[in-house]
C-alpha cells in the first residue's frame, strides 16, 4: 500500500512539473503600462505575449493603416496611380483634427495624400482618399472590413477611414499588430513611407508623431493615434538581422509614454527571441502511401518556414510530422497532407510554437488493380497485426 502511493505521489509530482517546465521555456512578460498591448513577430506572426490583446477599443488613427493598406493595394495591382489628382470635398476639408491643410481649391495627388495620412495623420487626406477610391467614405468602410477579414484580424471592425470616434468602431492590439505586419510583408516598396520623420505640403511642415523614429535607432514605422477616449495608442516596428516585431499599445497616458513603452516591447522581443529559417531538408518528411504507382511520397512545407524561438532554446528546436494514415492514392503535387508542428524541448511533449501546411512534394498516381489489391491485403495484415498485439499487451 505505501509503495502504491508513493507511486501514485511521484506520477502527479511528475503531472504537474511538466506543464510548469514547459511554461518555463517562454520568456515571463515584460511590464508594460498600457490599458491593452501585444507583441508578435512580423515574419512569422507568432505572438510572443499580449495583455488584453483581443480586447476591442477605439483605436483612433492607427485606423488609418487600414485606410494605407488599400490604398497600396491598388497601386500594386494598378487601379490607383501615384500622380492622380484627387479633389477634396467639403466634407474632407471640414474634418478637423490632425490634418494636412487640404481645400476644396487645391488637387493634391495621390502620392501626396499617401505622405499626408502616413506622416501627418491627416483625416482630411482618409477622407479625400477613401472618396477617390470607392464613391464614399461609407462604401471604403465596406473594403476595409472586408479586408480586415482577409487578414484574420477577427476583433475590428471600421466604420470611416480616420478613425473619429464613432459606434461600431473598434479593432485591438493584436489586429493592429497583424496589420502592421502585413503592411511590411506585402508592400515592402511602399512601406518605407512609415519612416518619414516630417513633411511638407503647400507651406506647412508638420513632424511625424511617431517618437521612436527619434529615439529607437531599428524602428522604422508605423503609426500613432490619440483620442480622449481611446489614449494614446502606437504600433511601433523596429528589425534587427532577420527579426521584426511589431509592437501595439492602447490606452497610454501621454505621447511620450506610448513610444516609451512600445519600446519596451520591442526591446522585450529582441533580447529574449531569434527569428530562424529551418533549412527544406530538416523538414521534409517520406511517408508511406498505398495503392500508388509508389511507396511513397516525400512531404514538403506549403511556404516558406520561419519560428521564432526563446534565446538559448535554439538547439531544442525539431519538428513533430502529423497527418492521417494510411494514405492513399492518387495524390497530387500540392495536396495537404499533413502538418508539421515545430517544437522545443522534447519532441513529443515539448512546447508546439507553430504548425505549418505540409503538402505533397510530386503526383502519385493510382497503381493497377493487382497493386491496389496487394496493399489492402497489406493494411488489413497490418491492422490485424496490430490487433494482436493489443490484445496481448
Amino acid at each position: 500500500m505505501v509503495i502504491r502511493m508513493l507511486l501514485a505521489m511521484l506520477a502527479l509530482i511528475t503531472l504537474y512539473a511538466a506543464p510548469m517546465a514547459m511554461a518555463s521555456d517562454w520568456p515571463a512578460a515584460p511590464g508594460v503600462q498600457a490599458k491593452a498591448w501585444a507583441v508578435i513577430d512580423a515574419r512569422t506572426g507568432q505572438v510572443l505575449a499580449q495583455k488584453n490583446g483581443d480586447q476591442h477599443l477605439p483605436p483612433a488613427s492607427l485606423t488609418k493603416m487600414m485606410t494605407l493598406y488599400l490604398a497600396f493595394e491598388d497601386l500594386s495591382a494598378g487601379r490607383l496611380q501615384p500622380d492622380e489628382m484627387v479633389s477634396v470635398s467639403k466634407k474632407a476639408w471640414k474634418i478637423g483634427g490632425s490634418t494636412m491643410f487640404l481645400e476644396p481649391r487645391l488637387k493634391p495627388t495621390v502620392e501626396q495624400l499617401l505622405h499626408g495620412i502616413a506622416t501627418l495623420s491627416g483625416n482630411d487626406a482618409c477622407i479625400a482618399l477613401a472618396e477617390h477610391v470607392a464613391g464614399s467614405e461609407e462604401a471604403f468602410a465596406e473594403r476595409m472590413n472586408q479586408k480586415a477579414r482577409e487578414l484574420g484580424m477577427k476583433n475590428s471592425h471600421f466604420v470611416n477611414a480616420t478613425g473619429f470616434p464613432a459606434e461600431g468602431h473598434y479593432s485591438s492590439p493584436l489586429d493592429m499588430a497583424i496589420l502592421g505586419a502585413a503592411l511590411w510583408r506585402d508592400f515592402p516598396k511602399y512601406y518605407e513611407i512609415f519612416s518619414e520623420r516630417e513633411y511638407s505640403y503647400e507651406g506647412h511642415t508638420q513632424p511625424n508623431r511617431n517618437r521612436l523614429l527619434w529615439t529607437y535607432p531599428e524602428a522604422d514605422g508605423l503609426k500613432t493615434g490619440h483620442t480622449q477616449e481611446a489614449g494614446y495608442c502606437l504600433v511601433g516596428s523596429a528589425e534587427k538581422g532577420t527579426t521584426r516585431f511589431v509592437a501595439a499599445v492602447f490606452g497610454t497616458d501621454s505621447d511620450h509614454a506610448r513610444a516609451a513603452q512600445t519600446k519596451v516591447l520591442l526591446q522585450y522581443g529582441f533580447r529574449n527571441f531569434v527569428t530562424i529559417r529551418p533549412a527544406e531538408k530538416d523538414i521534409r518528411r517520406e511517408v508511406q502511401i498505398y495503392g500508388g504507382t509508389e511507396n511513397s511520397v516525400w512531404l514538403k512545407p506549403a511556404r516558406a518556414v520561419w519560428v521564432t524561438v526563446p534565446r538559448g532554446k535554439e538547439k531544442t528546436l525539431n519538428f513533430r510530422l502529423r497527418y492521417d494514415a494510411p494514405l492513399m492514392a492518387p495524390v497530387h503535387a500540392g495536396d495537404q497532407l499533413g502538418t508539421i508542428d515545430a517544437v522545443i524541448g522534447d519532441k513529443e511533449n515539448g512546447q508546439v510554437l507553430a504548425s505549418i501546411p505540409m503538402v505533397a512534394a510530386r503526383d502519385v498516381g493510382q497503381a493497377s488493380w493487382f497493386g491496389r489489391t496487394f496493399d489492402a491485403l497489406l493494411l488489413w495484415w497490418q491492422s490485424e497485426d496490430d490487433s494482436d498485439a493489443k490484445q496481448a499487451e
